[in-house]
């Protein structure tokens, strides 16, 4: 039995069953009667992450190491975190903007790994020294958890200031309480019934844009907040596994100076929450900026440069 052959089919299988799971969630965003398209779409979802599991525990088993030596893997593992964490997110929140936001870059990264790169990058290969270690496990997989972790809530900043069109609109909390500027509810000035009919349903289309933008922001900031910790223990595992595998903890490697950056960028936007000293379209765009910069961390340094992690896109 050819085991390649068969996580080969489980990656494909997995590329489309993510283009018809794509649909679905779109669809049910455009038609939002039809409430079978979400539970398709999450049914689909599903499948998908058994599909990676099975292809990724195929590896593990058929090479005998941890399925994260190399880009590839990498890649496949990132899909895998994403339908996780995207499964786990709509189960406990039930909605449907987290699957219709997250599927599109599930597809294109599988895609990216799949039909991008050549296959002798795709093959598995001896590991090197430094990589032939328990920590490989520890540290690359809670990276990579916390890479979609913080990609999923990024998403949802990124989706608040498309909705919101980039207007200062502040949420307050978790009460909804909104401060828009220029939007008053003045009744009395209305005199006659189909102006107080139109101003109503003006309010009421407001009001719903308002609710969105509510559940958006604290549902961003529910999953950076649990994306940050995870990129925390996944530093610190790192700098324990350099100590011993390089005889030094920290030695600003671009890898490491990025995921620094990183960690940074999610501190200040946490921080800023915390205290309530930013809200609404501030902390909004700085998310932003942490989705490009976590791109940088995970793909953008392996093509600016050679470092200690230089192995992660070579192999």
């Amino acid at each position: 039995m050819n085991w390649n052959s068969i996580e080969n089919n489980l990656v494909n299988i997995s590329f489309g069953l993510l283009l018809v799971t794509l649909i679905m969630y779109w669809a049910n965003i455009a038609f939002t009667n039809l409430v079978i398209l979400g539970q398709v779409g999450r049914i689909l979802t599903i499948f998908i992450n058994l599909c990676i599991s099975s292809a990724l525990l195929l590896r593990w088993l058929n090479n005998g190491y941890f399925p994260l030596s190399n880009l590839y893997e990498s890649l496949i593992f990132l899909t895998w975190g994403l339908t996780t964490i995207h499964l786990i997110l709509e189960y406990k929140n039930n909605s449907k903007l987290i699957g219709a936001i997250n599927i599109p870059v599930a597809l294109f990264i599988i895609g990216f790994a799949n039909l991008s790169l050549s296959q002798d990058m795709q093959q598995p290969a001896p590991l090197v020294p430094a990589l032939r270690s328990n920590w490989l496990m520890m540290h690359v997989s809670i990276m990579m958890i916390s890479y979609a972790t913080l990609i999923i809530g990024s998403l949802l900043s990124i989706l608040f200031l498309v909705i919101s069109k980039g207007k200062n609109i502040n949420v307050k909390g978790s009460a909804n309480i909104y401060k828009v500027k220029n939007v008053e509810i003045i009744y009395h000035q209305n005199n006659s019934t189909n102006k107080y009919d139109n101003n109503h349903a003006n309010v009421l289309i407001k009001n719903n844009r308002m609710d969105i933008l509510q559940s958006i922001d604290n549902l961003s900031y529910r999953i950076i907040g649990l994306g940050f910790p995870l990129l925390t223990i996944g530093i610190i595992a790192g700098a324990v596994w350099a100590n011993e595998a390089w005889g030094s903890y920290w030695s600003w490697d671009p890898k490491e100076t990025w995921a620094l950056i990183t960690w940074l960028i999610f501190a200040a936007y946490l921080h800023s929450r915390l205290t309530k000293s930013w809200q609404g379209k501030k902390p909004a765009i700085l998310a932003s900026v942490g989705f490009i910069v976590v791109w940088i961390c995970y793909l953008g340094v392996n093509f600016l440069g050679k470092g200690l992690h230089s192995y992660g896109w070579i192999l």
